[in-house]
């Protein structure tokens, strides 16, 4: 790690620096490429924002789809692509910033701005929040028919590396059935719920690259622990048929945990 400057892309599978034009023929002609985000970084974001760049250059025309966003607000996103909105801060309105999301706007600014560029498009990938607490509450088969209103069909089940993954990124216990099962139970729901959020922004991927006039490539914004290690929405993705999928993640001297053999295609090294 410290003979990779920060600034630069890390080969998580043998820790060797690789350089931008590698990396962006790595890429190819992949039509998903998910870029893990830690929400309140400012210099991850900041790197997200490059790396859209680096794609509309390479490809010509990009959507950038948004954990952030939920999809029934994709006419604000259109009308800021469009210039029928101008004011930020109107758009923050008409998007119910601090209702959906609540991180500091400033995170995203620079992403969102990109949305003015010719060849970007902005796409929204959540559902709503209230079907995610229902299917934590009572499992997805209760919520059918609201996750159908929204989009979103049933989830891919869950590897055992994905569930071991999100005990080990939240303190959840995985108990035993046997000998716990309330905790076993509970742990069961939360899985399904996260799985919902995996599902929404596979569906909305799906649905964007499929419709008339697609772009070649959508760049998604969205937590890394929805996709390292090909867990979370690239397993949802390729249930629904998209296996040309690309996971990017970052990394620093606090924080090295994408450096791992099978995490990502690349790693960025990147210091507060």
């Amino acid at each position: 790690m410290t003979a990779c400057p920060a600034g630069t892309w890390i080969d998580p599978d043998d820790n060797m620096v690789i350089t931008e034009a590698a990396l962006v023929a790595r890429l190819g002609d992949v039509r998903v490429v998910l870029a893990g985000e830690r929400h309140d970084v400012m210099a991850i974001h900041l790197w997200q924002a490059h790396l859209a760049r680096l794609l509309l250059a390479a490809r010509g025309r990009i959507a950038i789809g948004f954990e952030m966003f939920p999809r029934d607000v994709q006419p604000v996103l259109d009308d800021w692509c469009a210039g029928r909105i101008v004011d930020e801060a109107a758009f923050l309105d008409a998007v119910g910033w601090s209702q959906i999301w609540g991180f500091d706007p400033a995170l995203y600014l620079p992403l969102i701005r990109l949305g003015r560029l010719d060849g970007v498009s902005l796409l929204g990938l959540n559902c709503r929040r209230d079907l995610v607490r229902r299917v934590g509450r009572e499992g997805f088969d209760a919520a059918a028919a609201m996750a159908a209103e929204d989009g979103v069909s049933r989830p891919a089940p869950a590897s055992a590396a994905y569930r071991r993954q999100l005990a080990a990124m939240t303190g959840r216990a995985m108990a035993d059935p046997a000998v716990d099962p309330e905790s076993a139970r509970r742990f069961d729901r939360f899985v399904a719920a996260q799985q919902v959020w995996d599902r929404a922004f596979a569906c909305n991927i799906a649905g964007a690259l499929g419709a008339p006039g697609a772009p070649p490539v959508v760049l998604g914004i969205i937590g890394r622990g929805h996709m390292s290690f090909g867990n979370g929405t690239p397993h949802q993705l390729a249930d629904l048929g998209i296996h040309d999928t690309a996971v990017l993640l970052t990394a620093s001297l606090e924080d090295r945990g994408a450096l791992t053999s099978g995490s990502a295609m690349a790693v960025w090294r990147f210091d507060h």
